[in-house]
């Protein structure tokens, strides 16, 4: 078990979560199902804890009822899903964002309101070019997108 775990509470949703989330990474599984018993505090037989992998990485959800004082997931906390190519970032986009929301610049809320940026690799070495130029201009088309296009970054880089 790694030393840090996304730790991510749920109201009631934390198996549908953890399903929706196995089916969309390759590598991924489900490594354990915990249930409240006679003590609660939810139904018993209901599940407490759902224990996941993505690629590699573990994940814990929890069924904790209604978050205290009822903050839901923010984007100030993200998952970053570094893509190599624009199938990745195509298949990842569209099934993290089903149900939920696409926003600006590679950003995501899926179905259950927790926030994705959906990157390909190649973004982030162009915005890292030492031309200042060729990064601004990957910048701004960047700037433009809600899902990235990496042959639209591309095409901004080798402007002259």
């Amino acid at each position: 078990m790694p030393k840090i775990t996304p730790f991510l509470w749920f109201d009631d949703q934390a198996e549908e979560a953890m399903n929706f989330y196995v089916s969309i990474f390759k590598h991924s599984k489900v490594l354990s199902v915990t249930r409240y018993g006679d003590a609660g505090p939810g139904p018993k037989g209901s599940v407490m804890t759902a224990n996941f992998e993505l690629d590699g990485q573990v994940f814990t959800a929890l069924n904790g009822g209604p978050t205290y004082p009822m903050q839901p997931f923010s984007p100030a906390i993200s998952f970053v899903v570094h893509c190599e190519t624009q199938a990745e970032v195509d298949h990842y986009w569209e099934k993290l964002s089903a149900g939920g929301k696409q926003n600006q610049c590679a950003w995501l809320e899926d179905k259950f309101g927790v926030t994705w940026q959906i990157v390909p690799n190649v973004l982030l070495e162009l915005i890292s070019d030492p031309d200042p130029i060729k990064a601004g201009r990957v910048m701004q088309a960047m700037l433009k997108m809600t899902k990235i296009d990496i042959d639209t970054l591309k095409l901004a880089y080798a402007q002259s």
